[in-house]
């Protein structure tokens, strides 16, 4: 009987201590991160859902592998092929959409591959191995490099990693755009990640607007099933607000000096 009093003392002191908040790891692409918006979107999401959302900053590629050994809750990338290969092998359990952008080709202002007048995307990248232009890559597996092979592939060019004119950073893309603006070299970048770029040296927006550029970002759970331990109830709302119409909001109204990063395209 003795016991009671400590113990009810010690359970009214418990209630009144305030409350956690809960907390998920997001996987988290460098070019999502390096536009500034997570720096929106976050503190929403603190006040709305009292949800604290942990970052892990990193490429698409080692945003998956991340998910695969359940080291986050969900990811949020932009290589589509990736994610469904993710999606194939049980590691997510659904793939929601809910931003998009597009790539663009950055380069030396004066442009002496001529990049600006191409036709297409293929024939910008032809036209910067035609006169062995200094080229950065990301070189680090990111849903940006992952384009960007794609894109050389039809080039003709072969092995663009064999070319001393070729360039992988093996960094992100804040990174990137940094070795690309120290080298004045040509770079493929998303267009969010270039405007909100500070360090633009003598580089320019050259060439852009091809529908192959077009970048989609994607929402994907961890699956409970693969990893249990993951905090699926806590990701689900989150996937609930992003595809709201506050993250809508948010994103949609996202400009930097008066351009738009992002446009929004979730279906709720």
């Amino acid at each position: 009987m003795k016991l009671k009093f400590p113990l009810l003392a010690v359970a009214l002191y418990m209630m009144t201590l305030p409350a956690l908040a809960a907390d998920i790891k997001l996987a988290v692409t460098t070019s999502f991160h390096n536009s500034g918006l997570s720096d929106v979107l976050l503190p929403a999401i603190k006040q709305d859902l009292d949800l604290d959302v942990k970052l892990l900053v990193v490429g698409t590629g080692q945003a998956l592998r991340l998910g695969q050994a359940g080291d986050v809750d969900a990811i949020l990338v932009h290589s589509r092929a990736a994610e469904e290969a993710f999606l194939a092998a049980g590691y997510g359990t659904h793939r929601r959409e809910i931003m998009y952008n597009d790539f663009v080709l950055i380069g030396p202002k004066n442009d002496p591959a001529g990049i600006a007048g191409a036709q297409t995307a293929t024939e910008a990248l032809q036209k910067i191995a035609a006169t062995a232009q200094k080229f950065v890559s990301r070189g680090d597996d990111s849903g940006t490099h992952k384009k960007e092979l794609s894109l050389w592939k039809n080039t003709g060019v072969g092995d663009v990693s064999r070319q001393n004119w070729y360039r992988a950073a093996g960094a992100g893309m804040g990174a990137t755009l940094n070795t690309a603006a120290g080298m004045n070299a040509y770079v493929m970048a998303d267009r969010a990640s270039w405007l909100n770029f500070g360090n633009k040296g003598d580089l320019a927006l050259l060439y852009s607007g091809d529908p192959v550029l077009f970048n989609q970002y994607a929402f994907i759970p961890v699956n409970p099933k693969r990893h249990p331990h993951v905090k699926y109830d806590l990701v689900m709302k989150l996937e609930g607000w992003l595809t709201g119409q506050r993250a809508k909001q948010l994103i949609s109204t996202y400009k930097i000096n008066g351009e738009l990063l992002f446009t929004f395209n979730a279906k709720e």
